[in-house]
């Protein structure tokens, strides 16, 4: 992230179609993304899908650049969609401090060249086999209204900025709507999740996660 702001995690998956990328991280980070790529194998031919948990710049920042250098179509929430299309990710949030606003966009690097309309509008439940992955998308809305995560069938959640794992997992300490995001986490109790794939820190197992929280509860 820019300005040493920390960490963001994108993540590559090989399907037998091709790949899917998970979040792009932020345009500042975009020849360590596509150093990665390269080294991984993945293509302008073989990425297929890159598909955006939130709309954070930190997590779309690459998402325009990818599409028009490798071809790959993008997917996000229609909620959050209006972040990606205005360069603004105070969109259908509640309104910061001035302060931050008006610096945020400044230190972002999300320019006009980094905004674009998303090719696909996904929503709960909105199943990946056709692109190689036995995963779907769940709804997980509380760091913003238009959060998801993609669930696989083999119970790993990639699940965006609603946890965190940088001292230990945790709930993500910037939330937009609390509420929304305490029932999102009561959906996931009720899935079979074995490992949470977060936006920021290491992936951990589901039971860590419960165990941290009932005892900070």
């Amino acid at each position: 992230m820019p300005l040493r702001m920390g960490m963001v995690n994108s993540y590559l998956i090989e399907t037998s179609t091709g790949h899917l990328l998970v979040d792009t991280a932020s345009s500042t980070a975009r020849n360590k993304l596509l150093a990665e790529l390269e080294r991984s194998g993945c293509t302008p031919n073989s990425l297929k899908l890159v598909i955006l948990t939130h709309g954070d710049f930190d997590h779309i920042g690459n998402a325009a650049y990818l599409r028009s250098s490798f071809g790959a179509r993008i997917a996000m929430h229609r909620d959050d969609s209006g972040m990606a299309e205005r360069g603004d990710m105070f969109v259908n949030r509640k309104e910061p401090n001035i302060i931050i606003k008006v610096l945020l966009p400044i230190f972002s690097g999300f320019g006009t060249s980094e905004r674009f309309t998303p090719d696909i509008l996904v929503s709960d439940g909105y199943e990946l086999s056709e692109y190689g992955f036995d995963a779907k998308v769940i709804s997980l809305p509380g760091h913003s209204k238009g959060s998801i995560g993609i669930l696989t069938g083999n119970g790993e959640l990639f699940c965006g900025d609603l946890f965190e794992n940088m001292k230990g997992p945790t709930l993500n300490s910037l939330m937009d709507d609390s509420a929304a995001a305490k029932v999102s986490i009561e959906n996931l109790v009720g899935m079979k999740i074995t490992t949470i794939y977060p936006g920021h820190g290491q992936p951990f197992a589901m039971e860590l996660l419960m165990s941290s929280m009932t005892k900070a509860a």
